[in-house]
């Protein structure tokens, strides 16, 4: 590969860290290439971006994006894929349902939001990360049912108000 490709998939890295902000680090050098296919298919529909990079140019984008990660470079060993996507914990929980089916891509690691998460034994943990959806979700609801109960107590007792002061009107 020359030094000009090299330079390109860096830079291609590099945007891409920026723009999701979020990646995971697998392994799946076990994997044929049948499986590899079908993996790759599975993420693609899924909305996750994956390519296989050497190392060295993981590194080097990690560096020009700015991405501060002390202790990852035991992950960017081996044979290493990529996976990039907006979602933080979408990879991670088709990782788990890949699992399922056979298919066994190995977590190295995962970046999301500046915190690092390192080994396969992590991917519980990132499956069951809330994505800013879901989170936006459970505040919506938390905030709607203490309204709920005001209306709720307000019409029912306004309800109770309207009916002493028919009471009222009709002994006066």
């Amino acid at each position: 590969m020359r030094k000009e490709e090299k330079q390109e998939i860096v830079q291609s890295l590099t945007e891409q860290i920026k723009e999701y902000g979020n990646f995971y680090i697998t392994d799946t050098a076990d994997l044929s290439v049948a499986k590899i296919n079908s993996i790759r298919r599975k993420f693609f529909d899924n909305g996750i971006a994956i390519q296989v990079a050497k190392n060295t140019l993981i590194r080097k984008a990690m560096e020009a994006a700015g991405v501060e990660a002390p202790g990852f470079e035991e992950v960017l060993k081996g044979s290493s894929t990529i996976l990039f996507s907006t979602v933080a914990n979408a990879p991670a929980k088709l990782i788990k349902e890949l699992r399922k089916t056979g298919d066994k891509p190995v977590l190295k690691g995962a970046y999301i939001d500046t915190a690092l998460f390192i080994g396969d034994k992590q991917l519980d943990a990132l499956a069951s990360l809330k994505s800013k959806n879901e989170l936006i979700g459970d505040i919506v609801g938390l905030l709607q049912s203490p309204a709920k109960n005001v209306i709720s107590g307000l019409q029912s007792g306004g309800n109770k108000l309207a009916g002493i002061v028919k009471t009222l009107q009709e002994r006066g």
